[in-house]
């Protein structure tokens, strides 16, 4: 039963964090929702911060598996750009309750160390996931800058779907972003790789 109490306990925090909009919440909070007694969510995690470290590891991990199975089934370079962006907007990761926990964790890493290391991972993971096939398409410089360009407007399109006065939906995130590599994938000299064959690799930063 540990491992299937243990996921209760972090679906539980999920929520909670979520329906608070802070990590303002207690232990007694998240193990009432996971309908368990606050000493059993205390011996399985030892605290609440624990709770909280697992709960956004838990986040990394399922965004690592989605990004890892849509690659899978990506046959070309570009295709696996367009992948990565999906991913990145999927409907579980653009659930109101997940933005709210992603945010709150945004807040926690200008306190937390560790909070602040495992978001430089989802950070470094995204560009890692686009260079890698812009590289493929583009010179170097030009991969990089694009890059670093669509994985900042990922993170502010997810952002502002936080703004309850002026969300965008899943669709209109894709599009817009697909739009922007469109338009400088376009504009960029191709990379003299781009006709060759493309070298095996696989997603960066396993969480374990």
């Amino acid at each position: 039963m540990e491992p299937v109490r243990r996921k209760a306990l972090v679906d539980a925090a999920l929520r909670v964090i979520g329906d608070h909009g802070s990590l303002a919440v207690t232990m007694s909070d998240i193990a009432r929702q996971a309908g368990v007694s606050p000493a059993l969510a205390h011996h399985y995690f030892g605290s609440k911060e624990q709770l909280l470290i697992e709960t956004i590891r838990s986040l990394l991990r399922q965004l690592r598996s989605d990004t890892v199975a849509a690659l899978r089934t990506a046959r070309t370079p570009r295709a696996r750009l367009s992948a990565v962006i999906r991913v990145s907007f999927h409907a579980d990761q653009f659930a109101p309750g997940t933005i709210a926990a992603w945010l709150a964790f945004y807040a926690e890493a200008q306190r937390s160390e560790e909070t602040r290391r495992f978001l430089v991972i989802y950070a470094r993971r995204l560009r890692s996931n686009l260079l890698a096939d812009l590289k493929v398409l583009l010179p170097a410089d030009a991969a990089e800058r694009i890059a670093e360009g669509a994985a900042a407007m990922i993170d502010g399109l997810y952002i502002r779907q936080s703004l309850k006065s002026a969300p965008i939906g899943i669709e209109a995130s894709i599009a817009l972003t697909e739009d922007y590599l469109n338009a400088l994938l376009a504009t960029a000299s191709p990379s003299p790789r781009s006709g060759k064959g493309r070298p095996h690799r696989t997603t960066q930063g396993q969480m374990t």
